[in-house]
């Protein structure tokens, strides 16, 4: 996939995040190159799916 950005001015306030999940990016700022890969070689008989763990606020 190719695509084109184009930065201009940003000005960013609160975020809040419920949850990161494995496979994913958060980014805020420039970045010149994003390399991502992906391996997975456990059988799929052992691949336990659970439940997604929350983040916790902060101050918590």
């Amino acid at each position: 996939m190719n695509y084109t950005v184009v930065n201009r001015e940003i000005q960013i306030g609160d975020i809040y995040l419920t949850a990161v999940t494995s496979s994913s990016i958060f980014l805020i700022g420039d970045a010149d190159i994003i390399n991502l890969a992906s391996a997975f070689d456990t059988p799929p008989e052992s691949l336990i799916i659970g439940p997604f763990v929350p983040l916790t606020p902060k101050g918590s």
